[in-house]
């Protein structure tokens, strides 16, 4: 099944180092112009943890029908 994200929020509070601003909201600009390929919710949310390598606090989204 294919998704689209509309809203995510991401735990960066325990990132130390590089990381700016600016980082962090091409991760989520990414993520909600990503369409993502997963079983079920519970993959997607795999999925995007796999891909940017960040726990997701809260997500919204909706499945793409065909």
């Amino acid at each position: 099944m294919q998704f689209k994200v509309t809203e995510v929020e991401f735990d960066f509070e325990d990132e130390f180092g590089e990381w700016t601003e600016h980082h962090f909201n091409n991760v989520i600009a990414d993520t909600l112009e990503t369409t993502w390929e997963a079983v079920d919710e519970d993959d997607l949310i795999e999925e995007i943890t796999s891909a940017t390598g960040w726990c997701i606090k809260s997500i919204d989204f909706y499945h793409i029908l065909r």
